[in-house]
């Protein structure tokens, strides 16, 4: 990545380049395109692409409803599962009004507004995504099932995990398209899987979490089988996780201490944004999913943990999240809180060194609890300041009425 216009455009001069995919999301955080001919680029450049933003979830109504995509030229990036001939690419797009002022639904523009506040403060936040998802058989129709593809557990090999051949042609697959896989497994459920990223900045962390869930329906599907990412699929199995690790640069163990302390500061208040459906809420408290506001160095029953690292793999990993958050929000605000801690020189409470799930009430007694429903999480984000200040009033209108 990391293309101009001039380089687009010869890239799909000499590659035989005939669709140009111009993607985006909605509010919620699913993935949305427009493909246009790969003649029409030069104008999509510099004109835009008008969309019925009406029809999009969280966007706009009919009244104001006309909105422009610009193609974004350093994210090009092939789809390997299109033609060879006739080639597919796909551009990541910005959202206006047709007089080109800003959209407030554009969470990516969200996201790039938290990276310039950063930026100016000196401080680089820097993003690894780890996400877990099921493979679910299909019936005889095509149609998704909620029977997963084996009964293996974590980190069991082939012929028990019967997700190892997806998990390995999502990573080539992606590999392909410039995106860097760091490790997979299958995991705890009967047929999750996870797939770890390499850590970038928040826009590329965040456009890449959009594409790996893409990938993964795609290849998924291909060889028969669903693939959901939804929090809490099965009632009496393991939930889907979206760890996100957080290092700041330049990096120092004040900063990071600061950083996780302004994080955990406004976690309530983030909750609905990080965990923003009603299986959100069967999942935190449970196999591993966090239900308290608290840190320790090691303890996987903590809302974050900073495992023991050193150097470049020094970071702090946020358990609350689920693969249904919309990345670029989720990272716009842990920048937000993350720049308030370290601005503000917050210092971390002391560590909850004890397995919170199977603790007594005694233990837990002065745990400030995270959000235990969606109508709890609701009422925190409506309720804080900090929200307000970061989250575009169209945005958080848009999840209290979901």
């Amino acid at each position: 990545m990391g293309y101009t216009q001039d380089e687009v455009l010869q890239y799909v001069r000499e590659d035989d380049v005939k669709f140009v995919r111009l993607a985006f999301c909605d509010v919620f955080g699913t993935q949305k395109n427009i493909s246009i001919m790969a003649d029409e680029l030069p104008r999509a450049f510099e004109q835009g692409i008008a969309i019925d933003g009406s029809a999009i979830a969280g966007f706009s109504g009919v009244e104001r409803s006309d909105l422009i995509l610009h193609p974004d030229a350093a994210t090009l990036v092939p789809l390997p599962w299109r033609p060879e001939h006739g080639r597919v690419v796909q551009l990541f797009s910005s959202i206006v009004r047709p007089d080109g002022s800003a959209f407030p639904c554009d969470t990516r523009a969200l996201l790039a507004r938290a990276v310039e506040r950063a930026a100016q403060a000196g401080i680089v936040l820097s993003f690894g995504a780890e996400q877990e998802f099921y493979l679910f058989e299909l019936d005889e129709q095509g149609r998704p099932t909620q029977r997963p593809c084996d009964s293996a557990g974590y980190m069991d090999i082939a012929p028990e995990d019967r997700g190892e051949n997806v998990r390995r042609e999502v990573c080539l697959t992606l590999e392909r398209m410039g995106v860097h896989p760091e490790s997979s497994h299958h995991e705890e459920g009967p047929g999750q899987n996870e797939i770890d990223f390499r850590y970038a900045d928040a826009i590329t962390a965040a456009d890449n979490t959009m594409m790996f869930q893409r990938v993964v329906r795609t290849i998924a599907h291909r060889n028969g089988l669903c693939a959901d990412f939804s929090a809490k699929p099965l009632e009496h199995a393991p939930g889907n996780g979206f760890h996100i690790n957080m290092a700041p640069h330049p990096f120092s163990e004040a900063a990071l201490g600061s950083m996780v302390a302004g994080i955990l500061s406004q976690t309530s208040a983030m909750t609905l944004f990080l965990n923003p459906t009603e299986g959100s809420y069967r999942r935190l408290g449970g196999d591993k999913a966090p239900a308290y506001v608290s840190w320790s160095a090691e303890n996987r029953s903590q809302l974050v943990r900073i495992p023991a690292a050193m150097g470049e793999y020094r970071r702090a990993e946020l358990r609350s999240p689920d693969p249904s958050a919309n990345p670029y929000i989720a990272f716009a605000l842990l920048i937000h809180a993350a720049l308030d801690g370290m601005k503000g020189g917050l210092a971390l409470p002391e560590p909850c060194d004890i397995d919170l799930f199977s603790a007594s009430a005694e233990m837990l007694e002065g745990l400030e609890r995270l959000p235990t429903s969606l109508a709890e999480a609701r009422a925190a984000a409506s309720a804080s300041a900090f929200v307000a200040a970061h989250v575009p009033a169209e945005v958080l209108t848009a999840y209290l009425r979901a």
